[in-house]
């Protein structure tokens, strides 16, 4: 966490990955990131994981640094209070983050009524407003069809959403594009971005949609294969798995040099008549270079070779469940100045991460735990939507809102 927004305020409606990872990156920066929920919580509120409390940890991960408001947002009056936060004045104001797709009352068209300049970005899941998931994305787009191991005919999902948040970066990056914007021109605006859309450009980005098109032959499974050049995995003595890389020609040479398996990859090439300098090369001969390597882990432990490994600067790491990586990565640790050890309620105490990037003009800050359900209500009422005293406990007497904090005051 840095202060490089710091006066910025954002108001945040949404549930799960891409938009709350939106607001946290912001949050992360320095802005102020109010998120609104409904009273028994939003949609996200239990997602697993979960911790022995029964708490998601799903949701403290995804939220921190957050302010929360607790609505009851079927009600007229927590529709209006609703709309008065997200409105509300002040030119670093006036900033809304949804994927909760809501025609009428919280629809660019009737929120910029209120505020003309109001930026709204808008996460969908197909640019025809159909509902979509990482988990659905993936399958439509082809990716389980090339993931797995070889011969296998099932289609693989992958544990990563990785579109979500890809998508929620992007979340992040139109926000900030439209607040250059509206500085320079004085104009708000409506960005809508679709999930799917983000996992079309980024497989049109990286060649596969021309690759279907002008290739006859479709990219199939490759195992822990590294498509396209030579990286592969390998079980040792120990039982243990590594992973090595063979992409670039410095990577390349160097595994052959620490494996000493020059001679034999020369009678391959000399075989063959292909060169193994090109990484295409060695992609079409992975199966015959695993097998001249495979010999040399299966007769060594991990620790054996690890020093020479690290000397020589390959591009190697060991398979490790989450619960090996925290134990034995230093990098999951107040080791890497990115994690802070933090007591969370309900939930424990861990390594929890701030902002990964590090800015020469703003130092890192400790990163802050997610809030309690409606923890700041009560501020958010008074502060941002600007309501007396005497509102406030009437819309908390009548249950439009709710705070864990909230003790009722006498009013004037």
């Amino acid at each position: 966490m840095n202060r490089l927004l710091n006066g910025m305020r954002v108001v945040e409606g949404s549930a799960f990955v891409a938009v709350p990872l939106a607001g946290m990156t912001l949050a992360q920066m320095g802005a102020e990131v109010i998120r609104f929920d409904r009273i028994e919580g939003g949609l996200d509120a239990g997602r697993w994981p979960l911790a022995p409390s029964g708490r998601s940890l799903f949701w403290a991960g995804l939220n921190k640094g957050k302010k929360s408001v607790a609505v009851d947002m079927r009600s007229p009056e927590g529709k209006e209070l609703v709309t008065r936060i997200i409105t509300a004045p002040g030119k670093d104001a006036g900033m809304f983050l949804t994927n909760l797709r809501v025609r009428g009352w919280m629809d660019y068209e009737t929120l910029s009524q209120y505020r003309r300049d109001l930026i709204m970005v808008t996460l969908m899941g197909d640019r025809h407003g159909r509902p979509q998931v990482d988990y659905t994305v993936n399958p439509a787009l082809g990716i389980p069809e090339m993931t797995g191991p070889e011969g296998h005919d099932a289609p693989v999902a992958s544990a990563l959403p990785a579109w979500d948040l890809i998508a929620g970066n992007m979340v992040v990056s139109a926000l900030l594009a439209a607040e250059r914007h509206r500085l320079r021109e004085g104009e708000g605006q409506d960005v809508e971005i679709a999930l799917k859309d983000v996992a079309a450009a980024t497989i049109g980005h990286l060649g596969m949609i021309g690759d279907a098109l002008v290739n006859q032959t479709e990219r199939g499974k490759s195992g822990n294969a590294l498509y396209g050049a030579y990286g592969q995995d390998f079980e040792c003595a120990c039982g243990r798995r590594v992973m090595v890389i063979g992409l670039t020609g410095r990577q390349w040479a160097g595994l052959v040099k620490v494996t000493g398996t020059g001679d034999a990859m020369d009678r391959l090439a000399k075989r063959t008549g292909r060169d193994l300098e090109d990484e295409g090369v060695r992609w079409e001969l992975r199966h015959e270079i695993t097998e001249i390597l495979r010999p040399w882990f299966a007769a060594r432990r991990v620790e054996e070779f690890a020093e020479q490994f690290e000397a020589r600067g390959l591009t190697w790491s060991i398979f490790r469940s989450v619960k090996q990586a925290v134990r034995e990565d230093p990098d999951l640790s107040e080791a890497n100045p990115m994690f802070s050890m933090l007591d969370q309620p309900g939930l424990g105490r861990f390594p929890v991460p701030g902002y990964p990037g590090e800015f020469s003009a703003k130092p890192r800050i400790k990163p802050v735990p997610a809030p309690e359900l409606g923890q700041h209500t009560e501020e958010i009422l008074g502060d941002v939507a600007r309501l007396t005293d005497t509102e406030i406990a009437q819309l908390f007497d009548k249950g439009v809102v709710q705070s864990p904090n909230y003790t009722a005051r006498s009013a004037a």
